[in-house]
């Protein structure tokens, strides 16, 4: 994995989290805008700017791939490098989770 593409993604802004986290299975746009707010409880509301600039940038430095085009629609589904930046993550979050319990 580059060192580019860990110093670009991670941390990890929350918005690219949980693009990455719902495009464990294929999805469009509107639907992973859908997921993010059901996961976060309405919390996070992508807006299409915010997810389809996310989404044209993660394809272009291969987190993400397009998988088909249906109908106007594209379905986006992680690629194994974009697994293996979101694993980083995961991994930097439960530390930080496992820190702040034990203070």
């Amino acid at each position: 994995m580059e060192d580019k593409l860990r110093k670009t993604y991670l941390p990890m802004t929350e918005t690219a989290f949980y693009i990455l986290l719902s495009l464990v299975e294929p999805r469009h746009g509107y639907a992973i805008i859908e997921n993010v707010a059901k996961m976060t409880n309405e919390r996070i509301k992508l807006g299409p700017g915010t997810i389809y600039g996310s989404l044209s940038k993660m394809n272009k430095d291969q987190l993400i791939q397009i998988i088909q085009e249906e109908s106007n629609r594209k379905i986006y589904q992680i690629t194994k490098l974009g697994n293996d930046i979101l694993l980083l993550e995961k991994t930097r979050i439960e530390e930080l989770y496992r820190n702040s319990r034990e203070v």
